[in-house]
């Protein structure tokens, strides 16, 4: 056993193994330095433990009902199921040990609002997050791709947590899957195929209600972006946008949140959603503005973000975006589709405008002229609209 203090956090840790036969002199060790020791918070280090009993299990309840601050961290995966099994997870704060992997020199085949997807092999893809304090967005996207999988959307299940660097990724199993962004990129003559794939699932997922969910709502989070706006647009521009907003009412129908073709994976003939973090629920209007962002609106001002972002020019990123509208309204008609887009194009500009003005976009010669862009394109779309419903 070995122990620090340091700001106020009593780490112990320790070795080998926990049984009948050396449980009374552990207990023992650990109470004399936990009583000998001021803290505010005790951690239980279990890095190199190898086997705990049920006798070792009873001295964890004794320093759990001592002090309420334990938590065990490190915990190896055999270990681990010796707590999962006998409750003990459910009981106190237990971290599982996290195998280290690189991506060093890996394939970027995704990126979503969080974290970058690599492919590490034939099998195998991790999704990177760029935040390090992420264990319970981690946490929080895998709960929401098992209920998305419970509700029928075909999903990639995360079965590993592992760290990388100074942060964390979610590892999944996908046997010879290509991002529909590599599809297209490969096979721009089948761009029919690849689009009628692509709305099928994402009427699927538009289609599926979520009952007493903690999935985002949308509209909320729109509202807070046009009321944001609201202090940079005219005043009539900015006070319609925020009652367009308002007047989209709320809705218990899922969406991705971030549906491009990088996170949009075909897999033996099955086409699979990953990058689960923003699964959310609101008016289709939310998703198709975020979708046009991906297309055309970070494009807008430089050809060249098609190729950055999405890996396709910006000919065939235009020319998929188009087909997509048409095929999830179920229509050619031109007069139809504009009116669609331009909802969709309120939506995403609204989005950029934000974005970039929280990201310095006042503060810089060349930023200042794309926030008077999307300022701009607000000021000739939200009189053209009379409501943001589809």
């Amino acid at each position: 056993m070995k122990f620090d203090v340091k700001n106020g956090e009593l780490v112990i840790a320790l070795e080998g193994r926990i049984d009948s036969n050396n449980a009374a002199q552990t207990e023992k060790e650990v109470f004399d330095v936990v009583n000998g020791n001021a803290h505010t918070t005790l951690t239980l280090d279990l890095t190199a433990l190898e086997y705990i009993s049920s006798a070792g299990l009873r001295i964890l309840l004794k320093l759990r009902k001592s002090d309420s601050s334990l938590k065990v961290i490190n915990v190896s995966s055999d270990v681990y199921e010796i707590f999962d099994m006998t409750g003990f997870t459910e009981m106190m704060e237990i971290a599982k040990a996290y195998k280290t992997m690189s991506v060093d020199g890996c394939e970027v085949i995704g990126q979503g609002a969080n974290g970058l997807v690599y492919r590490i092999d034939d099998e195998t893809i991790i999704k990177l997050y760029r935040n390090p304090d992420c264990l319970d967005d981690i946490k929080r996207e895998r709960a929401l791709a098992k209920k998305a999988f419970v509700l029928g959307i075909p999903t990639a299940i995360s079965y590993e947590i592992v760290k990388v660097d100074d942060s964390y990724g979610s590892v999944f199993e996908l046997l010879n899957a290509q991002s529909f962004a590599k599809l297209l990129a490969n096979d721009p003559e089948h761009l029919d195929k690849y689009v009628e794939l692509y709305i099928d699932l994402l009427k699927k997922i538009h289609s599926t209600v979520v009952e007493d969910s903690d999935m985002v709502d949308m509209r909320q989070t729109a509202i807070s972006w046009a009321v944001f706006d609201q202090e940079y647009l005219p005043k009539d521009i900015g006070d319609k946008l925020v009652s367009l907003v308002k007047a989209v009412p709320y809705d218990k129908h899922m969406m991705h949140g971030d549906y491009h073709i990088k996170n949009v994976m075909m897999q033996n003939d099955e086409v699979l959603l990953i990058d689960m973090d923003t699964l959310c629920i609101g008016n289709p209007v939310f998703e198709l503005g975020s979708m046009f962002n991906a297309y055309k609106g970070f494009a807008s001002r430089a050809k060249s973000k098609s190729i950055d972002f999405l890996g396709i020019d910006k000919v065939i990123a235009d020319e998929f975006w188009r087909k997509s509208l048409m095929a999830y309204t179920g229509t050619s008609d031109d007069a139809k589709i504009n009116e669609v887009e331009q909802k969709a194009e309120v939506v995403g500009y609204m989005r950029l405008l934000r974005r970039l003005i929280r990201r310095g976009g006042l503060e810089d010669e060349e930023k200042k002229k794309e926030v008077d862009f999307y300022i701009s394109k607000l000021v000739e779309l939200v009189p053209k609209v009379d409501t943001l419903i589809i």
